[in-house]
């Protein structure tokens, strides 16, 4: 591994980190609040990739799991990873390998703006009710139901970081994805 991937491994991973600190937002309905965690999950696949930005979001959930606070709200723990929220870290993990194969090779931006739909807003959030489903006895038509809440600001968030990811591709070509 290169320095240069490297440090943007590392700058991806504090992006997250930092996204963590501002204070999720509960909505009441389920015990998920609205985090903006997951738009540095997006962001950092667009940029890295399947390869480096699976290994960023795994270096993540590790430091996660291992207790560091870095998870929105401050949590931490291997508690968190069978709680109400562990779906959609889950989902986390395997979001940059989804989302960097199905752009490889493509910088159209129609491609690029569908992918990102269909993997982080639509398979993470899928994944999180599914997960709370299981584990807070709620009906999946319900868990459906109320998971349909974060689909606005999820697309939101993705939308945002589909704009960085074409404003930073522009400065650095290393960001155009994998062939």
């Amino acid at each position: 591994m290169k320095t240069h991937d490297i440090t943007r491994i590392a700058v991806m991973i504090a992006v997250i980190i930092v996204l963590g600190y501002i204070p999720p937002i509960p909505i009441g309905l389920i015990p998920v609040p609205l985090v903006l965690q997951n738009m540095g999950i997006i962001l950092t696949s667009l940029l890295l990739g399947r390869k480096n930005g699976s290994f960023a979001v795994g270096l993540f959930v590790i430091l996660a799991f291992v207790g560091f606070p870095v998870l929105s709200g401050g949590h931490g723990g291997a508690a968190v990873f069978v709680g109400p929220t562990a779906g959609y870290i889950y989902a986390w993990l395997v979001t940059p390998y989804l989302l960097g194969s199905l752009l490889r090779g493509h910088t159209h931006l129609a491609w690029e703006i569908s992918a990102t739909i269909l993997v982080g807003v639509l398979f993470i959030n899928l994944c999180g009710v599914l997960w709370l489903s299981a584990t807070t006895q709620l009906a999946l038509s319900k868990a459906l139901i109320a998971g349909l809440v974060f689909l606005p600001g999820d697309l939101l968030k993705s939308g945002v970081a589909i704009l960085l990811h074409q404003r930073l591709r522009r400065f650095d070509h290393s960001t155009v994805p994998e062939k």
